[in-house]
């Protein structure tokens, strides 16, 4: 089925998250468990996002949940040129998979929890709220395929969240060597060719860095965030 462009607005939340812009550099929002896709997409417009720690909250039995915005935080710079190592740019000519869009988002989504040790925060309420945000056109999915076989296999990819000119990235899988960057570049590409403003990557990590992520000051991020929530750009 086709994602819907423009989204379809989920029901309002009643959750009002404090400033981030006045949290610690660890940037802990706000500790408690909503998965309503509602709230979610409230979170990401303010530049706050759930981070299951993948344990239940001893007092309520419910997924400990952290509302994160950091500072620094990581971006993929779409205002400039992607400069890609030197093998990636040789295995993005040459890789024989195929590259697709939104084809299958819950298959990403598990690979993800499935093929890393730690992503604990992968949660069944996550994975259910988040199926419900690609339903109604906010979560995408970037899917690496091998069609070598008798049935083509999945064999890396990554999704995330679309406000407007941003889009968040949540999570990325190869079950095949550099499929996961393939399905990063893939969509690193698309997100400039449509104007997109932000390419949140959230919290750097050496894998990013190596990508061609970089850190801005969360003053910066919240700032560009507000410049472009508003803009409805579709990823097709």
């Amino acid at each position: 089925m086709p994602v819907p462009f423009p989204p379809i607005e989920p029901s309002p939340t009643d959750i009002r998250f404090p400033d981030p812009a006045r949290s610690g550099t660890r940037g802990i929002v706000a500790i408690g468990a909503d998965f309503r896709p509602g709230t979610i997409v409230h979170a990401y417009r303010h530049g706050i996002f759930p981070w299951p720690a993948g344990e239940d909250d001893p007092n309520t039995g419910e997924p400990l949940v952290f509302w994160h915005s950091p500072d620094p935080r990581a971006i993929f710079p779409l205002e400039e040129k992607p400069n890609w190592s030197r093998s990636l740019r040789r295995t993005l000519r040459v890789h024989p998979y195929v590259v697709t869009l939104d084809e299958n988002f819950l298959g990403v989504v598990r690979a993800c929890r499935d093929t890393r040790p730690d992503a604990v925060w992968i949660v069944d309420e996550y994975v259910a709220s988040y199926l419900e945000l690609h339903r109604l056109g906010y979560a995408h999915s970037v899917e690496v395929w091998d069609t070598s076989g008798p049935e083509r296999e999945l064999v890396g990819g990554i999704y995330g969240i679309a406000t407007g000119g941003i889009f968040a990235g949540e999570s990325m899988f190869h079950r095949r060597t550099d499929a996961s960057k393939i399905a990063f570049a893939w969509l690193a590409e698309r997100l400039k060719a449509r104007n997109y403003a932000l390419f949140d990557v959230q919290v750097m990590s050496p894998h990013l860095a190596s990508l061609g992520c970089v850190t801005i000051r969360r003053k910066e991020f919240l700032g560009r965030l507000a410049d472009a929530k508003n803009v409805a750009i579709s990823l097709a």
